[in-house]
């Protein structure tokens, strides 16, 4: 079974590439940001990015740095399709994937005043903030030696595969496909 993980900044494109992958290659797609949007939900915090900072950070501290995506994990091991888990933010969820079978990661990232510029025009409920909070967040989220803590720079060291998208989906694209091509040439995720 073929796990393929999204991490990436803010805005980056994690979105633009996991529709990619479930519109032209058939994937089924898990997100770590819809699992703490309901537990979010359930708890009746608001619904922002600091909640979800907060309820990630608390449920790993309490069942272990890789307990969000380990439980997608279980759900994509019972799918009969390759999957995406998308939003992978800490080193340990990448550990604990990788010893878990055919596990490749995929790093998006962009220049920030692009990244901020999607985020606006996307307007989730999780994005109405300034540039100045969207920088402050995204900086509180980029460095920790923490396994269980968001480390978006040390799980981009950690990827597969990075793929930058300061312009067009195309341009994306091409590098998904340069990237799946490899996977299918090597038949096992690096370093195993």
């Amino acid at each position: 079974m073929l796990i393929i993980g999204i991490t990436g900044t803010l805005g980056a494109g994690k979105g633009t590439v996991v529709e990619y992958l479930v519109g032209e290659k058939g994937f089924r797609h898990f997100s770590v940001r819809h699992f703490l949007l309901e537990i979010i939900r359930k708890r009746y915090l608001p619904e922002n990015r600091n909640s979800m900072f907060l309820i990630a950070n608390e449920l790993r501290a309490t069942f272990g740095p890789s307990y969000v995506t380990d439980q997608l994990y279980l759900q994509a091991a019972a799918s009969d399709q390759p999957c995406i888990i998308e939003s992978i933010r800490t080193t340990g969820e990448i550990v604990s994937l990788r010893q878990k079978g055919d596990f490749y990661l995929f790093a998006v990232d962009a220049l920030p005043e692009i990244r901020f510029q999607r985020i606006r025009l996307r307007n989730s409920v999780t994005d109405d903030i300034s540039y100045e909070t969207f920088l402050e967040q995204e900086e509180r989220e980029m460095h920790t030696s923490d396994p269980g803590v968001q480390n978006l720079a040390g799980c981009r060291e950690m990827a597969d595969f990075v793929l930058s998208n300061n312009g067009e989906k195309t341009a994306l694209f091409r590098q998904v496909e340069t990237a799946l091509a490899r996977i299918k040439a090597k038949g096992s995720p690096s370093g195993e």
